[in-house]
């Protein structure tokens, strides 16, 4: 899995630092020993993971800025000269895409545009990674898992952005990282992501915990539909596991590559709705939304075979040890805990059990 002795002291520099995934791979690049440079607009809650458990005490530096800044971005990228590059900053809503599609299209597309722009006056940088979305493939709502050679699309604004963003990153590399060179692009797909700290409106887990603090009814907007559900540190570990390889082994491993869960995690909503109201306890319920809502695919899953066998990446936690450390997470929030040392203490466990 992920390497220590490669990471620590590694120069890093990660967009999208003060989101949900960015502030646990900020984290988790802490805590393997890397310097990071962080990227991102300000965080939008007070109660954000990044604000609770004071992420910003574990960047090198902490930039504030937007993607769609290609002055400010460059700027900001050669003053930390990188080594490795994570992008992560995203507009990441399917239903706030249909709400704003201009913004979201300029920040997923440009946005990606503008960090490989930045990557390209960068000297000391060998190995980037852009991370999109499993919702980058043309969804067939088929049965099998889509693999990293099936044709690229999306229905909503965001997934097509997503769709968009994999097209620019295959043509910048083919166009301005060649084989020969001694930097490269990959990129990573994953699929929906849980964990403690994540407040996003309309997104299952964070809608589901404000209405079990408030003791409503959370209500489900479609709980047939099948997601293929994962803890954020699998995801991310794998972003990691993925950058050491393209600086270690080039142009090899330059290209896209699937991070989901095991066939076990790929369920319906409803069963992660009713399973982690009974982990909350008391009164915590559900019942459908029947109003009328944008499209939105009932069925997707990925096939990660490709990253198993070629990277030796597996995800670590199973569905329910994910649901029971984001349950857990929110409820030392709820407690008024020291949410840095109970994140970190995740981070540690799943470190144990990855090996």
């Amino acid at each position: 899995m992920i390497d220590t002795d490669f990471w620590n002291g590694r120069r890093v520099f990660l967009t999208g630092h003060t989101g949900f995934k960015g502030a646990w791979l900020t984290l988790l690049l802490k805590r393997l020993g890397a310097s990071v440079t962080g990227f991102a607009l300000p965080p939008e809650r007070e109660q954000d993971l990044f604000e609770v458990a004071n992420v910003r005490s574990a960047l090198h530096r902490h930039e504030i800025g937007d993607v769609r800044d290609l002055d400010r971005l460059v700027a900001c990228m050669r003053a930390a000269q990188p080594e490795i590059v994570l992008h992560l900053a995203a507009q990441s809503l399917v239903r706030l895409s249909y709400e704003e599609p201009v913004s979201t299209y300029a920040t997923n597309v440009m946005g990606t545009v503008h960090v490989l722009e930045a990557v390209r006056t960068c000297s000391d940088t060998r190995a980037t990674i852009v991370v999109t979305s499993d919702k980058c493939y043309e969804n067939a709502e088929w049965t099998w898992g889509y693999r990293e050679n099936d044709r690229l699309g999306g229905h909503d604004p965001y997934s097509n952005s997503k769709g968009c963003a994999e097209l620019v990153t295959a043509s910048y590399r083919k166009s301005f990282f060649p084989p020969s060179g001694s930097s490269h692009v990959a990129s990573a797909r994953a699929g929906n992501v849980i964990g403690g700290g994540d407040w996003a409106r309309d997104r299952l887990v964070p809608d589901a915990i404000r209405a079990f603090i408030a003791d409503q009814t959370v209500q489900i907007r479609n709980p047939n539909a099948i997601r293929p559900w994962q803890h954020v540190l699998d995801p991310i570990s794998g972003y990691l596991l993925l950058a050491q390889r393209v600086y270690q082994d080039g142009a090899k491993n330059a290209e896209g590559w699937n991070f989901g869960p095991s066939a076990t995690s790929e369920v319906p909503v409803s069963k992660i709705i009713s399973r982690l109201a009974h982990l909350w306890g008391q009164s915590a319920s559900w019942e459908v939304d029947g109003g009328e809502h944008p499209h939105e695919a009932s069925y997707l899953k990925l096939d990660c075979s490709k990253a198993i066998s070629q990277l030796n990446w597996k995800p670590v936690l199973d569905l329910e040890k994910s649901l029971t450390l984001t349950a857990d997470w929110y409820r030392a929030f709820q407690k008024r805990e020291n949410m840095r040392a109970v994140t970190e203490d995740q981070i540690d466990d799943f470190l144990r059990q990855a090996g």
